[in-house]
């Protein structure tokens, strides 16, 4: 996967697209410096951004196109490919697959380490679109529920068998 050089923060984004003021962004980089996080995540939790902007900051910032997955078909046997659990753990979804080309969702394209991840475990080539982690997070209970992927975890001792 071609590297990314990023010369804008998140924060300079929304700032210029005028989605935030100079004082929402000073008192979120103040939370986030008490309280760590990243900035997108801190906005939204502030209450000065949605989801979608953030996500649409994020196309701009990194040039991956944007996909809203609410009224997106993903093909159920591509589950098969990405455990639910990494899915969840990298907020990331599998979209698409061409010969040894693999689309994914991700609700953070800058997660070079979870790319690098998908591509060994798939033997794939990985090509990102941006969605928001709750058009993620709503794909991944809806597409990993009739697989096998989704194994509830037992309190016990795990039953040998």
């Amino acid at each position: 996967m071609a590297k990314r050089i990023i010369t804008k923060r998140i924060g300079e984004v929304l700032l210029e697209r005028g989605v935030v003021n100079q004082h929402e962004l000073e008192k979120a980089l103040a939370y986030q410096k008490e309280h760590g996080g990243l900035m997108g995540q801190v906005l939204i939790q502030l209450g000065f951004v949605t989801e979608e902007e953030i996500a649409l900051a994020l196309t701009a910032q990194y040039g991956f196109p944007y996909l809203p997955l609410d009224n997106y078909e993903i093909d159920g046997g591509l589950t098969a490919i990405i455990p639910e659990q990494v899915a969840r753990q990298y907020c990331l979804i599998p979209i698409d697959r061409i010969g040894n080309a693999l689309t994914l969702a991700m609700a953070d394209p800058s997660n070079i380490q979870a790319v690098e991840d998908i591509e060994l475990m798939t033997k794939c080539v990985v090509q990102t679109f941006v969605s928001t982690p709750s058009d993620i997070g709503r794909a991944i209970d809806k597409y990993y529920k009739h697989t096998g992927n989704n194994k509830p975890q037992a309190n016990g001792p795990a039953a040998s068998g």
